[in-house]
């Protein structure tokens, strides 16, 4: 979930520098296993063919009437006008002027129903494109994609969240059953992960001797009392130094400056571009979170600057993958845990609504243009295709190429990879 405490006072997980720590015993090798290139040299290989997804996620809940599905001269409106796009006859929120002049690049859901208010569930359904259940956690979108996508025995990690804030680190809900191996490297602030890369005052020398020390160790134990947990716990220092050696990916700062301006100085605008490098580096599954979108009370202020710190650096995003022949195998997903009630609440706020609301999508496997999905003429329900978060689910797997039906098997039993009552909104896809 975002790195934020929304205005309902529910506190969103947030990996902590003490959690990544702390869960490096139980397994933080699997923090930098998996889904990143194989070598500094195979970075350099990267086909455009290589699928890759990236999921810029709304935390709190974005509008969908102030974004995706505007409904002007309504009681339930607001006052933003709706504005024509690139594509003829499909309008968007005048908050969104420049991504507007890219919408034949997107592909827009706005038949949204996953039945679920609460932050937390809600982010659940969307993550993992099923209803919570108990006895079982589903992986993330990030980790089916990282192992997927990425592979075995790769340097960076395969499934980064780049968060708002401080913090960051590992996470080890959101693999499930995948393992550790493929759970999330959070980025605080868009910083690589604390007590990674070495300290400037231990030679290299020093450190290969520590290190030495450290694996002899290391075998001695597992001579006799070798485990999962062992090995994972072993395996994190050789990727932590595999991490150490390709850190220049996580510098944005290197980026020309004209277009570090047209992404924008602020946070949000710095999380994007680093994002755009590590999909450039190899990395198979990128999450930014941009908060804070949960507008209980004054929402069109609100929305008028979170929508519109948005727009530009999601346009340019755009353009810079297509310039980089980038766009055609990379899958762009924005996405809330939820929408805003379409009624306008006496602080000038919208609350929470799942009932009706919408996704965008595009590059890789979309349907540029296309419009599926329709809400009534004040936005509070479904009239035409109604889909829920496995729908969605399924569709970004058939997008990158996956499929969807195939099985994992965690302890030898068949658990579908996604949920087999849904199926993909074929419309959206190319």
């Amino acid at each position: 979930m975002a790195d934020a405490h929304y205005a309902c006072m529910s506190a969103a997980h947030r990996p902590s520098r003490r959690a990544f720590l702390g869960g490096a015993a139980l397994g933080a090798a699997g923090v930098f296993g998996a889904g990143g290139l194989s070598a500094a040299s195979a970075a350099g290989r990267l086909t455009k063919a290589q699928k890759r997804v990236l999921v810029i996620f709304l935390a709190g809940g974005s509008s969908q009437l102030e974004t995706w599905d505007p409904k002007p001269g309504t009681d339930t409106g607001g006052p933003f006008r709706a504005i024509p796009t690139s594509v003829p006859g499909v309008h968007v929120s005048e908050l969104l002027p420049h991504t507007a002049k890219r919408m034949h690049r997107l592909a827009l859901v706005r038949g949204v129903n996953t039945a679920e208010d609460e932050h937390g569930r809600g982010a659940t359904i969307m993550l993992t494109g099923r209803r919570p259940e108990a006895g079982i956690e589903y992986p993330h979108i990030g980790a089916v994609a990282a192992k997927l996508l990425g592979g075995e025995s790769q340097e960076l990690p395969g499934h980064i969240h780049v968060l708002p804030g401080g913090g960051g680190g590992f996470s080890k809900q959101d693999a499930a059953f995948l393992g550790p191996r493929f759970a999330a490297v959070s980025l605080g602030n868009g910083q690589p992960p604390q007590n990674v890369l070495r300290p400037g005052g231990l030679t290299d020398d020093a450190d290969a001797r520590r290190e030495a020390l450290r694996k002899r160790l290391d075998d001695r134990f597992a001579a006799s009392r070798k485990s999962a947990a062992t090995e994972a716990y072993a395996e994190s220092f050789d990727q932590a130094e595999r991490v150490f050696r390709r850190a220049e990916v996580f510098a944005a700062d290197q980026e020309p400056s004209a277009l570090a301006d047209r992404y924008g100085r602020h946070d949000f605008g710095r999380h994007l571009l680093l994002a755009r490098r590590l999909l450039e580096a190899g990395v198979p599954f990128v999450r930014v979170t941009h908060s804070n979108f949960d507008t209980h009370h004054e929402n069109f202020d609100f929305h008028l600057e979170q929508v519109g710190e948005f727009d530009r650096p999601f346009a340019t995003l755009f353009d810079d993958l297509a310039d980089r022949g980038m766009l055609d195998s990379t899958l762009v997903v924005v996405m809330s845990e939820f929408g805003r009630t379409p009624r306008i609440n006496h602080l000038y706020g919208r609350d929470h609504w799942s009932k009706a609301w919408s996704v965008a999508l595009g590059g890789c496997g979309i349907k540029g243009g296309a419009v599926v999905g329709k809400t009534n003429a004040n936005g509070t329900a479904v009239t035409d295709r109604e889909v829920n978060g496995g729908h969605l689910f399924h569709t970004y797997l058939r997008a990158v190429g996956l499929n969807p039906a195939k099985n994992f098997y965690p302890n030898d039993r068949p658990v579908p990879v996604a949920d087999p009552k849904a199926a993909a909104i074929d419309e959206v896809l190319a």
